[in-house]
């Protein structure tokens, strides 16, 4: 084998890219998790009160949308200085 029969063929690396986004988006719910969790729990108990559930509602939609300005604003920047490689995302 030559060394690039891995690196080309494209079903591996279809693979590998599907793989590679689903472990940022655990990372991503891990991150999002521990973050409102922190913000909205004060006293675990058997059940949410509306208080601590309406928190962790509007943690995670401000955390949704943080990300996703924080996605549009790198791609506009990648494409105003010509594209960067897609590994700056990660």
């Amino acid at each position: 084998m030559d060394g690039q029969g891995a690196t080309a063929d494209p079903q591996l690396q279809h693979f590998i890219e599907i793989e590679s986004q689903k472990q940022r988006f655990q990372q991503l719910v891990h991150q999002m998790t521990e973050v409102c969790w922190e913000k909205c729990m004060d006293k675990p108990g058997p059940k949410l009160d509306s208080r601590t559930e309406m928190c962790f509602v509007n943690c995670v939609e401000r955390f949704i949308d943080t990300s996703q300005f924080i996605l549009n604003r790198l791609e506009q920047t990648q494409k105003s200085r010509g594209g960067f490689s897609e590994t700056m995302l990660d």
